[in-house]
Order: structure tokens, then C-alpha cells, then sequence
């Protein structure tokens, strides 16, 4: 418990398919380890702020319009490829034992190209079955 203006640091929790695959960790292991070393360092850095304080500077940003809701960790790797974790804040998910940063899914595209409606659709159905379980189903 925090005490005389301590903020709880939020957990990092990591979104479980049905299957038991991980598709965050699955992500990450395509990653340039530059790449995935940043990754934990913005999580973490993200969890202590916590998650609703944090700056962002320029890594971590809310989204909006259909991918409401939803926040995105923005990294830049070799050849300038795009790199991108999509996460959501879970104040209260059944099972947890307190607020967590629940990575859902990773993505990655060429510098200058967008994700398609479906990429971000495969994200958004992700998020809602992690959010639909109860107990979540963490990894």
C-alpha cells in the first residue's frame, strides 16, 4: 500500500490467447534486442509514473477514435522500422491484485506506412477478449 503520496507502482501483465500462446511475447521475439530492451524500459518506466501521470515523451501515447481506450509504446528500430505495443490500463480486472498495464499485442511496419482497419481490428478483438475473461487470463 502507498503511503504519504507514494503512487502504487501498476503491474505489467501480459494478455494469454485462449490457446495459451502470448502474442506480446511472440512479438518481442521478433524484436531487434535494441528494440525489445526499450520496450521493457518504457513499461517499466510507464508502470512507476503510473500509467494516468506519465508524460509519454513521445514514446507512450493514448489513441483514438476507433482504437479509443487503447495506448501504443511508438519505438523506431534499425532501417527506421516502426515498432509498436498496444496496451490498456485494467484498474480493477477480476483476478488482479491491483491496477495493471496490460500488454496486449505487438506490431511492426516499413517507416512511412500505416496499419491497416484490420490490424488494428485484430488489436481491438484481442483487447476485448482479454478484458472479457474473468479471472484475466494473464501470462
Amino acid at each position: 500500500m502507498a503511503r504519504g503520496g507514494e503512487r502504487p507502482r501498476w503491474a505489467i501483465v501480459y494478455y494469454k490467447t485462449r490457446d495459451g500462446s502470448v502474442p506480446t511475447a511472440d512479438f518481442l521475439d521478433g524484436c531487434p534486442p535494441t528494440v525489445d530492451a526499450k520496450f521493457a524500459a518504457v513499461l517499466n518506466a510507464v508502470a512507476e509514473a503510473p500509467p494516468p501521470q506519465f508524460s509519454g515523451g513521445g514514446y507512450w501515447e493514448a489513441m483514438h477514435g476507433d482504437m479509443g481506450g487503447y495506448y501504443e509504446i511508438r519505438l523506431t528500430g534499425p532501417k527506421r522500422e516502426q515498432f509498436r505495443l498496444f496496451c490498456v490500463l485494467d484498474r480493477s480486472g477480476p483476478g488482479l491484485a491491483g491496477p495493471a498495464l496490460a500488454v496486449i499485442c505487438g506490431m511492426r511496419k516499413p517507416f512511412r506506412t500505416v496499419f491497416s482497419d484490420q490490424d488494428y481490428r485484430g488489436v481491438r478483438d484481442l483487447g476485448a477478449d482479454y478484458l472479457a475473461t474473468a479471472p484475466r487470463r494473464i501470462a
